[in-house]
């Protein structure tokens, strides 16, 4: 092995979207930013590249032009509401909660617009609650897509950084793994760990971990961006909250495999407290990729609101645990059925207008700004491409002209045989008696008639409301849902100006955290459950506070 020592102003540990932020903050403040990774360099842009592009904003243009009334206050009575923080722990998260909402609203916006960011016009609404007012959800529509989805978010950034290591200002390190935070004095000084071994794999595949040489790097300021534990299903096991009931023996994985959580006990080993650990967001809407990239890659849908939602046993989720309204509401029930699986029943005119999948490389038409294929896709007849490759090809989806027959092929998939025909049966006819009259008892039908109201959603994204066996609607799908892991929403702790804070609530010099690797800011912002939009946002903003602050302490 060969080791060497190298000098930084400003050391940023991972080049997802809170990596990228900081460093160009820290750019801009005229320090020299040296960035490390342990992947290749096709990686740059980590978890981000692959996002839809989903952005919270507050009172946005695109929201006013859609006739969507937001407020700070409204934001804030869901924040809050959906958050629902209840621990001593949660003081600093709460202070990152009430200065990203002013973000959201005021400066956000315009910042990214200045990078060259643009945003689709139609704004969605993800995480509709059900609840009460005060209760979790999002009141409005606010999720807004990056037009050109993760990849434009990312490339906005990468530019400036690029730019920098072209005219010597930053140096970019792929295949360097940190074992150890160096320590003087209470005060930490830079990185220490291992060369791996180049590789030319594609962006996402797994990667080797053959070691082959040693590295030192000496910084004033060092910044830990290196994400969260959603590739890692053991760790994710062992922090399972009991509130969630018992942990899945199986899961999709919604990263990609380094995002392993190793920092972490990296920095908690260098004094850093983390708090919250057994605050998570995982899907319950993922399925298997036909294509995988990584092992056990799956693929979140994110549904409109329409289909009907199924446990294992065939049995109707309760109120108002339906597609899009509450995701950990729907993961805690469906822990409680005992099995890790549950099913969408739909037709082919739900699926044609509201099944999108999430991820940049799942929407080729956002993601390449081709309006045309938009055009098609969105508003044309048939699923969207990829869409229809999962029915093509998919092992969770089955298609049947009738109830009969789709009961049977749910059946055959693994885990159907939990099923009870009878009572799918019973469920999607009692659904169907109820959409045929302009009254109803049934909830969701009312909510799918309220949905409609909005200019959006009967745009793009909410389906007529029709009966599941119309054949003029057929035919009939059903979709065998996993459990997809994705973010953890605990951290390492930070006040308001990303630096990580110690076992006596005091900041650790030299030491700063932002994404998820801090909660996406303070070690938890989002509290207990998220609002959606927010995850990118959360990068977006913790990363600018630790490349500031960062840049300002040098």
């Amino acid at each position: 092995m060969t080791g060497n020592m190298q000098r930084t102003d400003v050391l940023v540990i991972g080049w997802g979207l809170a990596g990228l932020v900081a460093a160009s903050e820290a750019l801009a403040a005229g320090r020299h930013v040296t960035l490390i990774d342990q992947e290749p360099r096709s990686n740059l842009g980590g978890q981000a590249w692959w996002s839809f592009g989903g952005l919270f904003f507050v009172d946005s243009p695109e929201q006013r032009r859609m006739g969507i009334r937001d407020s700070p206050d409204l934001a804030r009575q869901d924040w809050f509401g959906t958050a629902g923080f209840d621990r001593a722990e949660d003081a600093w998260p709460r202070k990152w909660a009430e200065a990203y909402l002013e973000f959201a609203h005021r400066e956000k916006r315009s910042w990214l617009r200045s990078k060259g960011v643009r945003f689709f016009p139609v704004v969605g609404w993800a995480e509709r609650g059900g609840y009460g007012a005060t209760g979790p959800g999002n009141s409005v529509p606010r999720f807004h897509i990056v037009w050109g989805t993760g990849p434009a978010l990312v490339a906005a950034f990468q530019a400036e950084l690029e730019q920098a290591e072209g005219e010597g200002r930053a140096v970019i390190l792929p295949r360097r793994r940190v074992r150890e935070l160096t320590v003087v004095e209470g005060s930490v000084t830079g990185a220490a760990g291992d060369v791996l071994a180049p590789s030319g794999a594609v962006r996402g595949t797994a990667t080797s971990r053959e070691i082959v040489g040693e590295f030192q790097m000496d910084a004033a300021a060092t910044i830990v961006a290196s994400g969260g534990i959603g590739g890692n299903h053991d760790l994710v096991r062992r922090r399972w909250p009991e509130r969630l009931g018992p942990p899945p023996g199986t899961m999709v994985t919604g990263v990609p495999a380094y995002v392993d959580g190793a920092m972490l006990g990296v920095s908690e080993t260098a004094g850093a407290r983390l708090i919250n650990g057994d605050r998570m967001w995982h899907y319950v809407e993922g399925v298997q990729n036909w294509s995988p990239i990584w092992p056990g890659h799956g693929i979140r849908i994110l549904p409109g609101p329409s289909s009907l939602w199924l446990d294992a046993t065939g049995r109707r989720l309760p109120v108002p645990l339906y597609p899009g309204f509450d995701t950990l509401g729907t993961l805690a029930h469906l822990r409680s059925t005992g099995h890790d699986h549950s099913w969408f029943v739909l037709s082919q005119k739900i699926i044609e207008k509201e099944f999108t999948l999430s991820g940049s490389e799942q929407n080729p038409d956002l993601t390449g700004k081709d309006i045309s294929l938009l055009l098609r896709s969105r508003l044309g007849r048939g699923a969207s491409g990829p869409v229809q490759a999962f029915l093509d090809r998919g092992d969770d989806f089955v298609v049947s002209p009738d109830l009969d027959g789709l009961i049977v092929k749910m059946r055959e998939l693994p885990g159907g045989d939990a099923l009870d025909s009878a009572l799918v049966r019973a469920e999607v006819e009692g659904r169907d008696r109820e959409v045929g009259n302009t009254f109803t008892k049934d909830a969701q039908i009312a909510m799918l008639r309220s949905a409609r109201a909005y200019r959006g959603d009967r745009l793009v994204r909410t389906a007529s409301p029709h009966r599941l066996l119309d054949p003029a609607a057929g035919p009939l799908i059903a979709v065998k849902l996993h459990i997809l892991t994705r973010k953890s929403l605990g951290g390492i702790e930070t006040d308001l100006s990303s630096r990580a804070l110690g076992a006596t609530g005091d900041p650790i010099p030299g030491l700063y955290a932002a994404g998820e690797a801090s909660g996406f800011g303070g070690g938890g912002v989002h509290g207990y459950r998220a609002l959606e939009g927010t995850f990118l946002g959360g990068c977006l903003f913790s990363g600018r506070s630790a490349g500031r602050a960062a840049a300002a302490a040098v």
